[in-house]
């Protein structure tokens, strides 16, 4: 059988697509297993940074949203009271078993190009054809963990994302590199639980996000700093609601903002917990890492060119990702040896998401460059499933399979509003 599409992963934007996808009509297979991230790679006691109205999964008709969720389940999604991330994951579960076709669990391990699409091979061998792809693998492909630390066995270095539980840390001494939410909130946690814990980051001081204004408020308040899904002001409400027109930017506009807008910070409502447990080492870079008997010997130098040495139990790099193609490791290297790509070695996109390869569409962080800041987050998941699939729907129209029969340019193959059960 030769799919329409096929979506290689189940986080919020891959779930998201499928929704889309299914009410269009489309034929699809939808792999990976749902809001694996969310449930094996971010520790219990964290949460979401973003606010609730601005982290819905997205279905066509808007039914499947987290306040509904939240209702459902007896819990609150208010504007300034951040999500559990538990609570989070549990809501993208919900939302894969009303708005999405049954989700095969399965891995793939491998995408080739094919005379009429693509090759798609999962961890046990089967084989599937589809017309197009689209990978929305979100950021584990992308783990970034700096040069001075790698190559030190994980008993000694790991990164932030590489734990769902920080109990093995009780008791011990344990630093952390890097200065973002998942630094702070993963040094708040390790403080709670009685481990010695520090944080160490390059810039000079950390940064702090303000408590969000009111929801409610004098009109001229809004118009000054009007609410968006990346926070308040103009500035972030362009990169959270014009994601369309941010690709339309110069691309080395594109690629600063991409690299420096909303930046390393924590949320408000960390930084007390951090500030009252843990020693800050803002303004100090690692320069060399070494195994010594009981952890890591971690070399440093601050801004100031001082240097100084220290030994901890373990190093937590929480040091982001960095979404690059020649990380995309289920694709063939054919198909990577294809794609065009940006300076930052991210893909150059079109504008409804397609890749340099026809039919190759790509969602979430590895976008970034393209299409904003909003893409690092679960409110980037909106604009990119309707946005992607009228892309899909165009590319089959204009490139229709042997033997196949063309889709619609309009309506739907099923108006049925009933849930899209497993």
């Amino acid at each position: 059988m030769m799919y329409d599409l096929l979506v290689v992963g189940a986080g919020p934007y891959g779930l998201s697509i499928a929704s889309h996808a299914a009410a269009a009509g489309l034929s699809l297979r939808v792999f990976g297993r749902p809001m694996a991230s969310w449930r094996d790679h971010m520790p219990g006691g964290m949460f979401l940074k973003s606010e609730p109205w601005a982290s819905n999964l997205s279905d066509p008709g808007g039914r499947w949203r987290l306040d509904a969720y939240c209702a459902e389940h007896g819990l609150t999604a208010r504007h300034a009271e951040p999500i559990p991330v538990t609570a989070f994951a549990a809501y993208g579960l919900w939302f894969a078993r009303n708005a999405v076709p049954a989700v095969d669990e399965r891995t793939v391990t491998r995408v080739t190009p094919g005379p009429d699409g693509f090759a798609v091979v999962t961890e046990d061998g089967e084989t599937l054809h589809a017309r197009t792809v689209a990978l929305a693998v979100g950021v584990m492909p992308f783990i970034e963990v700096p040069q001075t630390l790698r190559g030190l066995h994980p008993a000694l270095v790991t990164h932030s994302s590489h734990h769902n539980d920080l109990g093995r840390f009780q008791g011990k001494d344990v630093t952390v590199v890097g200065g973002g939410q998942a630094a702070l909130e993963t040094a708040a946690l390790l403080a709670e639980q009685g481990t010695r814990v520090r944080v160490l980051a390059r810039a000079e001081r950390l940064r702090w996000n303000d408590v969000p204004p009111p929801w409610e408020r004098p009109w001229w308040q809004s118009v000054r700093s009007p609410h968006s899904g990346l926070g308040p002001g103009w500035r972030n409400w362009f990169y959270s609601e014009r994601p369309g027109l941010f690709r339309r930017l110069p691309e080395a506009t594109r690629s600063r903002i991409a690299a420096t807008a909303l930046g390393p910070a924590g949320a408000w409502w960390v930084r007390d917990r951090v500030e009252r447990a843990v020693d800050l080492l803002p303004g100090h870079e690692v320069t060399r890492a070494s195994a010594v008997p009981g952890g890591v010997l971690l070399e440093t130098v601050s801004l100031q060119g001082v240097r100084r040495s220290l030994e901890t139990e373990h190093v937590i790099a929480a040091t982001g990702f960095r979404a690059r193609c020649d990380r995309l490791g289920m694709l063939s290297a054919e198909l990577r040896g294809t794609l065009a790509t940006l300076p930052d070695g991210s893909p150059a996109l079109g504008h409804a998401f397609e890749s340099s390869h026809p039919g190759l569409f790509l969602a979430g962080l590895v976008t970034a460059s393209g299409f904003g800041p909003a893409m690092r987050f679960v409110h980037g998941a909106t604009f990119t499933a309707a946005t992607l699939v009228q892309g899909v729907r165009r590319r089959l129209r204009t490139t229709p399979a042997r033997g196949t029969v063309p889709v619609p340019s309009g309506g739907s193959r099923s108006a049925s509003p009933s849930p899209v059960g497993h």
